[in-house]
């Protein structure tokens, strides 16, 4: 389990659905496929590697005006894109007839949205007062910031209990492949139909990243999680991405409290106070001490010292 953890948080940048650069001396002019391999290799080695993880490139298949590379790291594959020049890397494509089509249906979706977005404020510093706050976090499941958020909210939403409507929501649409629109659906129904164990399977997800491990530890029904995915998933995904949509989300995470965007550190103890500032009259469970230590962004343990408030846009 050490080793999936680690080398979790070594490939954080690699499955974050950014771009790279590689430095204008490694850079050929039209690369061949035996040497587009090659550059692929020495670089993801080189730069997103410790030296005692090597990453095995399969295969580099020009399509287009990149090269589809396959490759694999610790007995998993990966696919990934680079230009044909060998100047620029990047983690996952998009298919756009599918994604047209999914975007079609999300349109669908937000036109029963109550709320006109064509105007989306900026958010302010302070949200609006309530007797029992309704916090909602969307965040994409792969998604390295968002899983350091959820991190840092978890134990937030814990210690208030019953005091907050809060949920752990998805934003409308994915950056990070197949398995991560596969995982939304797994998690919006453990939070639907499975809300008692969902907090569980989070607390494990994102530290492993194994799903089927993490619905183990947790005590998950597995045949009521498999007809969920099945029959009602994506409706209850269209739920959050129109919601998405109409609380003008951008990126993972974004923290929306009484429907307005709010801004807070990633720490437990800073999430605590950003909450308990929109009661009416404050519980004495807002008087708890959580870690004012923020979460290491991906998967695994850990803490991140920088303060970052990156995000997947």
């Amino acid at each position: 389990m050490k080793k999936i953890i680690f080398l979790s948080l070594l490939l954080a940048l690699l499955v974050s659905g950014c771009s790279l650069t590689i430095p204008t001396s490694k850079r050929a002019k039209v690369l061949k496929p035996e040497e587009a391999k090659a550059a692929a290799e020495k670089f993801i080695n080189e730069n997103l590697l410790p030296t005692n993880i090597k990453a095995t490139v399969k295969s580099a298949v020009l399509e287009g005006d990149v090269y589809n590379i396959s490759l694999n790291v610790s007995g998993k594959d990966y696919t990934s894109y680079m230009t044909r020049d060998g100047g620029k890397f990047f983690q996952s494509g998009i298919d756009t007839t599918t994604f047209a089509q999914e975007n079609a249906a999300n349109q669908a979706a937000d036109s029963q949205a109550p709320a006109d977005n064509s105007q989306v404020q900026a958010p302010p510093a302070n949200a609006p007062k309530s007797d029992k706050p309704k916090v909602e976090l969307f965040v994409m499941t792969h998604c390295p910031y968002g899983l350091q958020a959820e991190k840092g909210l978890i134990p937030a939403f814990e210690a208030l209990g019953d005091k907050i409507d809060g949920k752990i929501r998805f934003v409308h649409y994915f950056m990070h492949g197949d398995k991560e629109e596969q995982e939304t659906y797994n998690q919006v129904c453990l939070r639907q139909e499975q809300a008692a164990k969902f907090n569980n399977y989070l607390e494990c997800f994102t530290v492993s990243g194994d799903s089927a491990a993490c619905q183990t530890s947790a005590g998950i029904d597995q045949a009521k999680l498999k007809s969920c995915v099945a029959a009602k998933a994506k409706d209850y995904y269209k739920s959050d991405s129109a919601l998405s949509q109409q609380y003008g989300v951008s990126g993972s995470p974004t923290l929306v409290i009484n429907g307005v965007q709010s801004n807070a550190g990633r720490d437990a103890a800073s999430y605590l106070a950003g909450i308990c500032a929109a009661f009416n009259n404050a519980p004495a469970e807002c008087g708890q001490q959580l870690s004012s230590a923020s979460p290491a962004a991906g998967f695994g343990a850990g803490m991140d010292a920088s303060g970052s408030a990156a995000s997947c846009k």
